[in-house]
């Protein structure tokens, strides 16, 4: 899967938000200070050239929708980052959240749980 840029991302956080929706929804969503819609716009190109995005076209209006799921990026990302700062080793990410002081006791405790009940 390719990466996305931080803008990308930000408009990709916008579509998943919606679901799906025409530009001036996509801008409407986001967070302040907006973007410019035509900034939007070739972003959303650059999107769909991804295959992160869809198109449905509705004479001049185009409608937008997310080809890629919010669950599948993130879980695609926290991969890249954990082998490409962890040698792929989920186990030393843990300890390096914990270390940062990032990841508390109560949370482990939380993770040792919903790993038992698995």
């Amino acid at each position: 899967m390719k990466t996305l840029t931080r803008a990308e991302e930000q408009i990709m956080q916008a579509l998943w938000k919606i679901g799906k929706g025409f530009l001036k929804d996509i801008v409407e969503a986001m967070p302040n200070p907006k973007p410019h819609s035509n900034t939007v716009a070739t972003l959303l190109k650059i999107l769909i050239e991804k295959k992160f995005v869809e198109t449905e076209t509705y004479g001049r209006m185009h409608q937008y929708e997310p080809l890629v799921s919010k669950d599948t990026y993130s879980k695609n990302s926290l991969n890249t980052v954990v082998k490409g700062y962890f040698g792929g080793s989920f186990t030393k990410a843990v300890s390096f959240l914990v270390e940062e002081n990032k990841l508390s006791v109560e949370e482990l405790e939380l993770l040792l749980q919903q790993l038992k009940k698995k």
